[in-house]
C-alpha cells in the first residue's frame, strides 16, 4: 500500500492527460465525422474523390504512424505542433474518418418512404434532416459508435509515443525505475474500469433509445 500511495499521483496526473485527449478527440471528431459523411453523398465528385481519399489514407495507415508522422515529419517542413496539439490532431481526424463511415451506414438505412414523407408535409430539407433522418439514425449507429469509443480509450496509450505523460508513461517511468510491474498492473487496471464504465454509459443509452422505436 505504501508503494501504491507513492506511485499514484503521478500516474493520477497521466490519467488527467488521458481523460483530456480522449474527450477532445469525441468534440472533434464526432461533428467532423458528420460532415465528411455528408460530403461523401455531395453531387461533386471533386468532393467526393477528396473526401474517399481522406477516409482511404486515415483508415489504411496506423494511427501510431500518423501520430509521428504530424508530430516529427510536419515539424521538418516547417508546420511545428505542441505535443499536445499533435495527438488531438491525430486522434480527431482519425476518428472521424472512422466514425463518417458509421455516421454514413446510419443515415442511409433510413427508408427513403420517411424523406418523401417529410416532403408531403413540407418539411425543409435542415427539418427533415435533424427531426426525421438524425433521430432514427442514431438509434442505429450507437452499437458500431459505442465500439469506437471503446477503442479510443485505449488507443490514448499511443500519445506516448511522442513523449506525452499520460496514465502509460508515468506507469512505465515508475515500473523502470523501481523494477517492478507493478505500476503496469495499476494501469492496466484503471483502463479496464475507463472501458466498463464507459461501456455501462453506452449501454444504457443504447436501452434508453430502445424505447423509442
Amino acid at each position: 500500500m505504501a508503494y501504491l500511495s507513492e506511485i499514484m499521483p503521478a500516474i493520477f496526473s497521466g490519467l488527467q492527460l488521458t481523460v483530456g485527449v480522449f474527450f477532445i478527440t469525441l468534440l472533434g471528431s464526432v461533428p467532423l465525422g458528420i460532415l465528411v459523411s455528408l460530403g461523401i453523398k455531395s453531387p461533386y465528385f471533386s468532393i467526393r474523390w477528396l473526401i474517399n481519399s481522406y477516409i482511404w489514407i486515415m483508415r489504411g495507415t496506423p494511427l501510431l504512424l500518423q501520430l509521428i508522422f504530424i508530430y516529427y515529419g510536419l515539424a521538418m517542413v516547417g508546420f511545428s505542433f505542441s505535443r499536445f496539439e499533435a495527438a488531438a490532431f491525430a486522434f480527431i481526424i482519425n476518428y472521424a474518418a472512422y466514425l463518417a463511415e458509421i455516421f454514413r451506414g446510419g443515415l442511409q438505412s433510413v427508408p427513403k418512404g420517411q424523406v418523401d414523407a417529410a416532403k408531403v408535409l413540407g418539411l425543409s430539407k435542415a427539418q427533415t434532416f435533424f427531426k426525421v433522418v438524425l433521430p432514427q439514425a442514431v438509434k442505429i449507429i450507437v452499437p458500431s459508435f459505442g465500439n469506437e469509443v471503446v477503442n479510443l480509450v485505449k488507443d490514448t496509450s499511443l500519445i506516448y509515443v511522442i513523449g506525452l505523460g499520460d496514465i502509460l508513461r508515468a506507469g512505465s517511468i515508475a515500473a523502470s525505475r523501481d523494477v517492478t510491474l507493478t505500476p503496469y498492473l495499476v494501469v492496466g487496471v484503471i483502463y479496464l474500469l475507463m472501458v466498463g464504465f464507459v461501456t455501462l454509459l453506452l449501454r444504457l443509452t443504447e436501452k434508453k433509445l430502445s424505447v423509442w422505436r
